[in-house]
């Protein structure tokens, strides 16, 4: 089920337009935070996946290109087989895809720490980091859902 705090004022939510972009930004920020794990150059879907989730944080590309650039980067995800390759693509993926929903802002998170995991990294300090750089006006929001999702 759906939490209905992340469903955007647009679509009959609560979620202000800033707000949803302040989630795409953090969520950006998750998956930037753990590139250096990758294990080989990063893949061109990827990059654009990051491109196109930063434009649509500004408001310079609608929806759409952030749903095609998310399904470019979990194709990605697929091709591998490396686990913390992976975990990243997987991490941009969600990430991109906060323009449709912007709950896809925990799963940047998530598959972060899933990555960070099968690096053989520290998952507490990933958190930390992430939690550190939650925008204050959305930080509640974040962690009451991630309580709700045992995430």
């Amino acid at each position: 089920m759906r939490d209905l705090r992340f469903v955007a004022e647009h679509r009959g939510g609560p979620l202000k337009k800033e707000l949803h972009s302040r989630l795409m930004e953090w969520a950006i920020a998750c998956a930037e935070h753990i590139l250096p794990l990758y294990p080989r150059e990063l893949d061109g879907r990827l990059k654009h996946a990051l491109a196109v989730a930063r434009k649509w944080a500004e408001g310079e590309v609608p929806t759409g290109a952030a749903m095609k650039a998310s399904l470019e980067a979990h194709a990605a995800a697929r091709e591998s087989e490396d686990s913390v390759a992976v975990a990243v693509s997987r991490s941009i993926g969600q990430a991109v895809a906060t323009a449709h929903m912007a709950d896809h802002s925990l799963g940047a998170a998530w598959y972060a720490l899933k990555a960070v995991k099968a690096h053989g990294g520290n998952v507490e300090a990933e958190r930390e980091w992430q939690d550190g750089h939650l925008p204050a006006d959305v930080m509640e929001l974040v962690r009451s859902a991630r309580g709700r999702r045992n995430i």
